[in-house]
């Protein structure tokens, strides 16, 4: 009857579109059946754009109390991610931390995210016994962690984080278009589309540009010709908002 059933339900969808199961909550069931909790998933936003943070958040859900349609981000609308983070911001605990565009020209992307993700877990309210990350890269967390590729489409945990990083960072670049007019950051979020490139060449970077990204290196001499070089050799200091958050 199941197998009959999965049939039907694939029959409806239009030729062509292929059924995404939704991540599940498995993994983490499986930990608490074992007297493992808490057992928190998270994830980052934002390591491909030009300009602004990278965004970790780390989330434990709660069992009992887990809102329906959390998904991987990138699947759902801004609509539906902004109703799940307040669902999961009132049922959950979670906290956010923020690699600055500082730390990542010091540090490089990878590096700046995995600190920002280490960070998150560690502002949690209570400290995880195990970590579920997003990703190839485990954590240097004091408890078990699992680096699971293409968690946020598996783990409701970690689908639960990359919502709230995904939000948290999307409000924060409308905030620095405010600070910063004419770059569109409350439309593209930083990230390198055609209108963003556009600006970034008639404007020259920002205070929020990440330095050492080719796009902006290439503005950058542009605007102020023979700084590039300088530039290798700074040693940058994270600004202030390079912070973790736990609610």
């Amino acid at each position: 009857m199941i197998r009959d059933k999965s049939k039907k339900e694939q029959a409806k969808l239009p030729k062509g579109v292929i059924a995404v199961a939704p991540p599940s909550f498995r993994r983490e069931r499986a930990l608490i059946k074992r007297g493992v909790w808490p057992v928190a998933g998270c994830d980052e936003a934002g390591r491909g754009p030009l300009a602004g943070p990278v965004v970790a958040a780390a989330v434990v859900l709660d069992p009992k109390r887990i809102p329906k349609g959390i998904d991987d981000s990138k699947r759902l609308t801004p609509e539906r991610r902004e109703e799940l983070f307040e669902q999961i911001c009132a049922t959950s605990s979670f906290a956010v931390a923020f690699g600055s565009p500082a730390r990542i020209d010091r540090d490089n992307i990878l590096r700046a995210s995995l600190w920002a993700l280490t960070r998150a877990v560690a502002a949690l309210p209570e400290p995880p016994r195990h970590v579920f990350v997003d990703g190839r890269d485990r954590l240097a967390t004091p408890c078990d962690c699992d680096a699971v590729i293409g968690g946020d489409g598996l783990v409701m945990s970690i689908a639960a984080a990359s919502i709230i990083a995904k939000v948290t960072r999307d409000r924060l670049m409308c905030a620095l278009a405010l600070d910063c007019p004419g770059y569109g950051f409350e439309a593209h979020k930083g990230y390198a589309v055609p209108e963003h490139l556009e600006a970034l060449d008639r404007l020259g970077p920002s205070a929020h540009h990440r330095r050492f990204f080719a796009p902006v290196v290439a503005a950058r001499e542009k605007h102020y010709p023979g700084s590039t070089e300088r530039d290798l050799f700074t040693v940058e200091v994270p600004t202030e908002y390079e912070v973790s958050v736990a609610l």
